[in-house]
Parts: C-alpha cells; sequence; structure tokens
C-alpha cells in the first residue's frame, strides 16, 4: 500500500513536471511578448529592450524555464510580468476563492447525485426513472458555459432578477461573505458535474438491490430504510466512487470557464487575464496549481477505491 502511493506521488510530479514544460513551450509560441503588452504599442525600441532585460526575455527560452523552475522548487514562482508583483501574492486570496467554491460545487453535486441515483434506482422502470433519466442526459450533453448562460437569462435577466449575473466582490472583502454571488457559479457547475454521478449511481445501485444479501436482509424482516443505508448504499457508492473523483477532479479544470462567464477572482478569471497579457509566471504557477488539484483528487479517489474494494486490497499485499 505505501509502495503504491509512493509510486502514485512520483508519478504526478513528473506529470506536473510535464505539464509545465508543454505550457511553457506553448506560451513561447504565442504573438507578441509581455514587454510589449505592457508598454503598448507607442513603446521606443529601447524601452522595450530595458524592460525585456529587465523580466529576463532576452534570454533563451531554456534558461527561462530553468530560472523558472528553481524558483517552482523552491515554493517560488516569480514575480507577475503585468503588475511585477510576487505571483504568490496576486494568487493567494484567488486560490481561496476558487477552492471555496470547487468544495462547495463538490459537496452540493455529490449529496445530489447521491440522493438523485438512489431515489431513481429505488422507482425503477417508473415514470420518476424515465423523466430522471431524460433530464440528466440532457444536462450532461450541455457544455457547462451553455449551462452558465440559460441560467443567467432565467435567474439573473430576463425572466427574473433574484441573483447578480457576476460577481462584484469588494476589495478585500472574502467572497463567501456575500453567497448570493455565488449562487449561480456552484449551481452551474453542480448541474453539469451532478448527472453523471446520478446515472453511474443509479446503474450501481440497480445492480446491489438485486444481490443476494440485499435480498436476505429483506427476507429478514429489516425496514426498507436499514436496508438501503446500512447495505446497498455503500456497497454501491464502491464502485461509483472513481466517477465521482473524476467529476470533481473536472471542477479543477472547468472552473475556468465558470469564472470567465461569471467575473468570479479566483484563478480561473486570473489563467484568462494572464494568456492575454503572455505573463507566464502567471500562466505557469496557475496551470501547475489546477494540475495539482487534478493530480490530489485522483489519488485520493484511487486511494479510496483501494480501500473500499477487499479484493484489490488483498493483491496489494
Amino acid at each position: 500500500m505505501l509502495r503504491l502511493l509512493l509510486r502514485r506521488l512520483l508519478l504526478g510530479l513528473l506529470t506536473l513536471w510535464l505539464v509545465s514544460l508543454v505550457l511553457f513551450v506553448l506560451t513561447q509560441a504565442l504573438p507578441g511578448d509581455a514587454a510589449r503588452a505592457i508598454l503598448g504599442r507607442e513603446a521606443t525600441p529601447e524601452r522595450l529592450a530595458a524592460l525585456r532585460q529587465q523580466l529576463h526575455l532576452d534570454q533563451s527560452p531554456a534558461a527561462q524555464y530553468l530560472h523558472w523552475l528553481r524558483g517552482a522548487v523552491r515554493g517560488d514562482f516569480g514575480r507577475s510580468l503585468a503588475d511585477q508583483q510576487p505571483v504568490s501574492r496576486l494568487l493567494g486570496d484567488r486560490l481561496v476563492n476558487s477552492l471555496v467554491l470547487m468544495a462547495a460545487a463538490a459537496l452540493v453535486s455529490t449529496v445530489l447525485g447521491v440522493a438523485a441515483g438512489t431515489w431513481s434506482a429505488l422507482r425503477r422502470d417508473r415514470f420518476a426513472d424515465h423523466a430522471t433519466s431524460v433530464v440528466t442526459l440532457v444536462l450532461a450533453a450541455l457544455p457547462e458555459f451553455v449551462i452558465g448562460i440559460a441560467l443567467v437569462v432565467l435567474l439573473s435577466t430576463t425572466v427574473f432578477r433574484v441573483f447578480p449575473a457576476v460577481t462584484l466582490a469588494t476589495p478585500g472583502h472574502p467572497v463567501w461573505t456575500r453567497l448570493d454571488v455565488l449562487v449561480l457559479p456552484v449551481l452551474t457547475m453542480t448541474l453539469a458535474v451532478a448527472p453523471y454521478i446520478t446515472r453511474m449511481l443509479r446503474a450501481s445501485m440497480i445492480e446491489v438491490l438485486d444481490s443476494e444479501y440485499v435480498q436476505m436482509a429483506r427476507l429478514k424482516g429489516m425496514p426498507e430504510r436499514t436496508v438501503i443505508v446500512r447495505h446497498a448504499l455503500p456497497n454501491a457508492l464502491g464502485p461509483v466512487a472513481q466517477v465521482i473523483a473524476l467529476q470533481l477532479a473536472w471542477l479543477a479544470g472547468g472552473v475556468v470557464v465558470i469564472e470567465y462567464l461569471f467575473r468570479y477572482p479566483g484563478i480561473g478569471q486570473a489563467l484568462v487575464d494572464a494568456v492575454a497579457n503572455r505573463d507566464v509566471p502567471m500562466v505557469q504557477a496557475i496551470t501547475v496549481v489546477i494540475a495539482a488539484i487534478y493530480v490530489a483528487v485522483n489519488l485520493l479517489a484511487d486511494m479510496v477505491q483501494i480501500l473500499g474494494n477487499a479484493r484489490l486490497r488483498t493483491s496489494l499485499r
């Protein structure tokens, strides 16, 4: 078990290094440079050359990448080329805002998906089951930005005006102090993730409900609620844990689109601005953070799946 954990950790670190390397190559292919983006089109060649030297842009791409990598290993992601401030200082509050958004969406989508999947499985082949299948299939087929735009039209502009369409956060105040600005981003991510969990849990729950040990529990006269909560649901969640983890890992990447759509002050919005300004240190840092979240969630899912599967635990001994 410990050996497997160490091997997964090493593979995760290798993945993060490859992500940073590929991303650096891609940012080098973008047109223009950060000095031109900072000074504008009216900048003289002398000012451009001086700023490029100050930002180390006059060095070779390999030297720039190695300089960034040495700092990243020590926890220093450098200074933003656009704001001339440490990247860690610029990303601190934004990372917290994004983690709050992802945690809220993960909690709501997991609880809603598990409850809807269980409810649908208990009404197998009835109208409620078919209606749930159709609704979840339609939501799963829609891109998240389409769901977000539909919610803005429904709840912010045309039909009702209940929640703000964009996040107008007050500087110096955490975004979660205004819960109304979190509703639409969280609801959009929930509707994008929960349908997959619902459909997978429904299929797993139906298989468990047809098993012999569940039938035996019912024959012993156990209340149906006890049979579901104590025997069926824990065994149905095991095979679905990996799917839930993959969907939650998607939140780390999907948050970029959602934050841009609602102008949410998180790392996704910062990534879009950094790409527009060719702010390579910011792009590198944000992408590595997103990739680290993705790797951590997948590693956690692997551990949960192994701990919940006796056959896997035995094979690792």
